[in-house]
């Protein structure tokens, strides 16, 4: 468990710097572009960007994560994996671009037509990609990773804002992705050179693994974005452009503070697959760490969201904070069951899990629809709310069956973060009545440096008192112990 424990830290560093430095570009960018655009830019991208991660989940294969559960790939499977995307991109791209005149009839927008042709080439480039550069995951080597991940998000952010500023187009929108998708391939091979050939050996070997997590992709992508083609039909692009940012702003916090670990993890689960009491401890170990970061972050994204979209995006944004409100709460719960992914993929058990996200679609579809008949955009919101719910426990019931830990156990291993941060919400909630209501920009400001400390002084404070009644027992709390004694023993040393 000291290797687990060890290589969490360790990969989590450089990938915990590169997801700072994205996160604050995402969200400067999401804010930047929310004032120089209107939400309607926002929605038409969104229906496209749907439309392709759907098409591309269909033909997704998954070949990456073939190549990190590899025991020992050579340069043939590196050339195989290359040519296959290259394929793949060319003749997806190419079925995108040509497909964007059927769409832009269907939602009645000629915008359409245009933004689906430059995103058909950015698939194009997309299978272009260095495959070499997954080995960095795989080997846990991660700074690499770090100036990939930065400069490709930096490049795009930069270009979109700079076309925002001077035309006011939701092409601002569209030449960033094409940019951040060339700068990917371009430092993917500045970073770890590689010269593909075309090659078609170990073709069965790579599917093999892969057809069962392909198959689980695309009932995912339809379960996650099916919402995004229904808003854009039946409540119109400024309707679904409120929905795609809020969305997208309420998972970054769980999202951003979650990645570095769970990236490191698939691996780590990988090199122990065979010990199953080992992976059980694992598994507690590294959930609880995850749980204990998210919870926090998504629930205060919650409590900030109405004075924090006031600010910086203004009053046309306002519906967004009841989506951020609602589904940042969802997300930060849905964590603890989000590590049955990469425990799955670790014990090669593909297809429960496409079982799993096929059982989710069949009950999130009727939820969605019924939703905005009955809500509209609201109601689509809270039927997001009941599915993610219930998503938590189908989660837990494959993470029973493959490490033999009952719900019980898993809740047990969670508790002291869950009852922290249920009452760090109601400590913000009681305290709200007391806090400034002005609408100017610094008492917006106050207002939120104000909730985010207390919110902090709250969680922090009940999770240490209730670790230590509970005689400070293994969990996130003894890892950050260690860590600090580490650091101190460094600091001691130098």
């Amino acid at each position: 468990m000291g290797t687990i424990s060890g290589r969490l830290i360790k990969g989590s560093a450089w990938l915990s710097a590169a997801r700072a430095v994205v996160n604050a570009l995402s969200v400067l960018s999401t804010v930047l572009l929310a004032r120089l655009l209107v939400p309607a830019d926002f929605g038409v991208v969104s229906l496209a960007t749907t439309m392709l991660m759907i098409m591309t989940s269909v033909t997704e294969l998954s070949l990456s994560s073939a190549l990190i559960r590899h025991s020992a790939p050579s340069r043939s499977h590196f050339d195989a994996a290359w040519t296959l995307n290259a394929l793949r991109g060319l003749v997806l791209g190419g079925l995108f671009a040509a497909a964007g005149g059927l769409a832009a009839n269907l939602y009645d927008d000629p915008r359409l037509l245009g933004v689906m042709v430059a995103l058909g080439f950015s698939v194009f480039l997309s299978g272009l990609t260095n495959p070499r550069s997954i080995m960095l995951q795989r080997d846990l080597i991660f700074w690499q990773e770090f100036v990939l991940n930065v400069s490709q998000k930096l490049a795009g952010v930069l270009v979109s804002i700079a076309i925002a500023y001077y035309y006011r187009s939701y092409w601002a929108l569209v030449i960033g992705t094409l940019v951040t998708q060339a700068t990917n391939v371009i430092v993917s091979y500045t970073i770890l050179p590689f010269r593909p050939r075309i090659s078609f050996q170990h073709l069965k070997e790579l599917l093999s693994f892969s057809v069962w997590l392909t198959a689980g992709q695309i009932v995912n992508t339809l379960n996650w974005r099916f919402d995004y083609l229904l808003l854009g039909k039946g409540l119109g692009m400024v309707a679904l452009g409120h929905y795609s940012v809020g969305g997208n702003l309420a998972q970054i916090p769980t999202r951003e503070t979650t990645a570095p670990l769970t990236k490191v993890i698939f691996p780590g689960f990988a090199s122990i697959q065979g010990d199953r009491p080992r992976l059980a401890s694992a598994y507690q170990r590294a959930q609880s760490l995850v749980t204990a970061l998210a919870l926090p972050a998504g629930i205060g994204a919650a409590l900030i969201a109405d004075p924090l979209i006031r600010l910086t995006m203004g009053e046309k944004w306002a519906p967004v904070i009841f989506v951020i409100q609602v589904l940042a709460s969802v997300f930060a719960l849905q964590t603890l069951g989000s590590l049955s992914e990469p425990l799955g993929m670790a014990n090669g058990e593909t297809r429960l899990l496409f079982v799993r996200n096929l059982q989710m679609l069949v009950i999130r579809m009727p939820l969605i629809v019924a939703g905005m008949l009955l809500g509209g955009l609201k109601g689509v919101v809270v039927a997001r709310v009941i599915s993610g719910v219930v998503s938590i426990f189908f989660a837990m019931r494959l993470v029973r069956r493959w490490t033999g830990l009952d719900l019980r156990e898993q809740l047990a291993a969670n508790i002291r973060a869950l009852a922290s941060v249920a009452v760090m919400a109601a400590g913000v909630v009681l305290a709200s009545p007391y806090l400034t209501h002005k609408a100017d920009p610094a008492s917006l400001a106050i207002k939120i440096a104000a909730i985010v400390l207390l919110a902090a002084l709250i969680y922090c404070g009940t999770t240490l008192l209730l670790w230590i009644l509970m005689n400070k027992p293994s969990g996130p709390e003894r890892e950050v112990q260690h860590l600090i004694g580490r650091l101190r023993a460094k600091r001691k040393a130098a």
